[in-house]
This record gives C-alpha cells, structure tokens and sequence, in this order.
C-alpha cells in the first residue's frame, strides 16, 4: 500500500506540470496542428514511462520496510531476565576435634623403671620402746606435709588386745613378745588414725612386690610390717578375747620403703637408711602378710 501511494503522489505532481501546456496546444492554430499532435503524442508516451515508479525509489522503499520489520522482530522485549535461582551450596560440617584423653602419669599396668628412689623424706629414732609405727607414721606424714608430734599421735590410737583395732600392750614393754603381752599395732589402726589429720592413707594385705615397686616409682613412700630390721621370722596364729583370729610375730617391727633397684630394696627404719636384697626383704614382709600403708589419690 506505502508503494502504490507514493507512485500515484508522482504521477499527480507530472500532470499538473504538463496540463497548461496541453490547453496551449489545443488552442492553437489548425497550422501546427500536426506538430502538436506528434508533441502530444510524445508527451504521452513519456508520461506512460515517466509515471512508473523509478526502481532506485522502490527499492530504498522496500529495503526500509524490511529494515523496519527486521526491527521489529529484534526489538527486546520489556519481560525483565530473571536468572534461575541459585541451589545454595551446602557447607561441609566441621567434625568436632577428638578430645585427647587424659594420661595419668603412672599406672600398674605401665613399664615401671629398673630403679626408682624417693628423695626428700626424712626419719627419726623413735621415742618409745615399742613406738616404732607411730614414728613411722609420723616421718610418712611430714613427708606429704604434715607435721604430727610422735607423742601425740600414739595417744589417739585406740587400745585393744586384738593389734589390727589398737595397740595391744605398754609402749614401754620388751620387744619382741605376742599378744596379749606388749606387742604393738598393726596397719589398719594407724592408717586410720593418720586419715584423721586428713591424709590420704590407706591399709593393704597382701600386697605384691611390683605393687610395691609401682608406688615408689609414683613417688609413694611405703609403711610395711617386717620382722626385726628387715630379718627372718615365724608367723604366729593368734586368737584374741573376742575370738578374731589373725597373725602376729616376735619382733614385729615398721619400716618406710623408699626406694628399689634390680635386686634391692631401700628402707628408711627410724633415723637408719639401708638396704636388703630382694628375697630377703620378701621373706620378712611375708611373716606379717605383707601388711602395709600407702598413699592413695
């Protein structure tokens, strides 16, 4: 339709040129008549041809229609681009860190040393005739900070006849005699009597060798029951009034162990530091059913 109306706008604009000269002609004279109708004969064949459209215009016509619609079709729309919406990642979960179990700094069951020896421990004669668990009780207490006085701790220690609930005689008898005669105290008694000033005591039969090897290697010093100064004995049976029966030997005596090697065994008696060889200490510490006093956490 756009080109149709442009050619027909070119025609009409021709003919308005040329009519005044078409009126010319017909009002002139009959002696030109021949000339004019071979001009006008001419003027229409030239309009005939002069009133098609020129190419050149058509062409530009159509290619800016095309442009026009090729614009049209690639013109953006005014939907907005919405991106597709992101998946979030999931972030790793972070392992809690294994919490490290505590070591303790010894065990039974560890590899204990070839030797092992307690420093700073200090002993002293004992005060009585037959005192000798009480001074070692005391001398084992100021070694974990607690100063007790020999005489005081012996008076709080109960008195029995049978020596694992008291002391059984006078302090001031002979040594080396049984029940019910003046005798001495066993482990429980004292260990009890050193809870009391708040220590962490504790009284043990039957206690193995490397049991006791495991507390000095602790830094544990060791209360034992032995015969003599760490010498040979008898284990005796005895009945006492109120018909517990336990055992008890001539000479009964306590040490503090404070120290082992491959065959020795260190003890602290009284004021005296010495050492027995292994076999023979076990020998002595057996009579009395390996009793003993050790330190527990």
């Amino acid at each position: 339709m756009k080109i149709m109306t442009t050619a027909n706008r070119l025609r009409g604009r021709r003919l308005e040129s040329i009519l005044p000269q078409i009126r010319s002609f017909f009002t002139s004279g009959t002696t030109v008549l021949g000339a004019n109708v071979m001009i006008l004969g001419g003027f229409l064949v030239f309009l005939f041809f002069n009133g098609q459209p020129d190419p050149r215009i058509l062409t530009a016509d159509i290619q800016g229609t095309i442009m026009q619609t090729e614009t049209i079709l690639i013109s953006p729309t005014n939907t907005p681009f919405l991106p597709s919406p992101l998946t979030p990642t999931a972030s790793p979960t972070s392992l809690p860190s294994p919490t490290p179990t505590p070591t303790p700094t010894f065990t039974p069951t560890a590899v204990l040393p070839v030797k092992s020896s307690i420093k700073g421990i200090k002993g002293h004669s004992q005060s009585m005739p037959l005192s000798c668990e009480s001074r070692s009780a005391v001398d084992w207490a100021a070694y974990f900070g607690k100063s007790i006085n020999e005489y005081k701790f012996f008076n709080g220690l109960p008195v029995h006849d049978n020596p694992n609930k008291g002391f059984v005689g006078n302090v001031y008898g002979s040594w080396g005699q049984i029940p019910p005669a003046p005798y001495g105290v066993h482990a429980k008694p004292i260990a009890q009597r050193l809870r009391e000033y708040g220590l962490n005591a504790q009284a043990v039969r039957g206690m193995t060798y490397k049991e006791l090897k495991t507390e000095i290697a602790a830094g544990h010093p060791v209360i034992v029951w032995i015969v003599g100064h760490v010498g040979l004995g008898t284990p005796i049976p005895y009945t006492a009034s109120g018909g517990a029966k336990t055992i008890v030997a001539r000479f009964e005596h306590t040490v503090i162990v404070i120290g082992y090697t491959e065959h020795k065994v260190t003890v602290l008696d009284g004021s005296r530091v010495y050492t027995r060889y292994k076999k023979e200490f076990m020998k002595s510490w057996d009579v009395l059913e390996n009793q003993a006093v050790i330190w527990i956490e």
